[in-house]
Parts: C-alpha cells; structure tokens; sequence
C-alpha cells in the first residue's frame, strides 16, 4: 500500500490566476448592479477587439471544407450501416 502524507494547501493568493479571473474581478467592481453591467460591456468590447476574424476569403474556403468533409462522413456512415444491414439480412434469414 502507498500512504502518501497529505500536500499542504498553498494559499490562495500564491495561486496563478487565468487571464479572465481578472476581467471578472473587475467586471464587479462597480457600485451595484449599473457599475457591474458597464464593466461587462466594457469588458466584452475589448476582448472582441482581441479576436482575429476571418477574410472572406478564408471564411468560403473552410466553410466549403467542413460541407466537404461532413458530406464525406455521411457517406460513410451510410455506407457502414447498409454493409451491416446487408451483413444482418444475410445471417438471420
């Protein structure tokens, strides 16, 4: 048997927080719930000003590319479940 002494908890505050637990904390900062929802918006705007969107270009040819590709996989799926339905026919006749 493993008997392993329990970790000791680090404090909270040592802990590393992710990039967005800061923009929630002050996302509440405000006085009541106005001052919450402006820092929300204000919050959100700036991380879509973050985003990197898609030419039009790029956003045709990967749409084309997933139509293509779920296309395919349906075939397939067809395909496998006509073999097992022919498979099933033949054995329980």
């Amino acid at each position: 048997m493993d008997q392993r002494s329990p970790s000791p908890q680090a404090p909270d505050d040592s802990l590393p927080q992710a990039e967005g637990d800061a923009a929630v904390a002050t996302a509440s900062d405000g006085d009541g719930p106005e001052g919450a929802d402006d820092g929300f918006v204000a919050s959100t705007l700036a991380e879509l000003g973050k985003v990197v969107w898609p030419s039009r270009q790029q956003l045709f040819s990967e749409s084309v590319a997933v139509i293509l590709m779920v296309t395919v996989s349906a075939f397939a799926i067809a395909a496998v479940s006509r073999f097992y339905g022919w498979a099933a026919s033949q054995i329980f006749r």
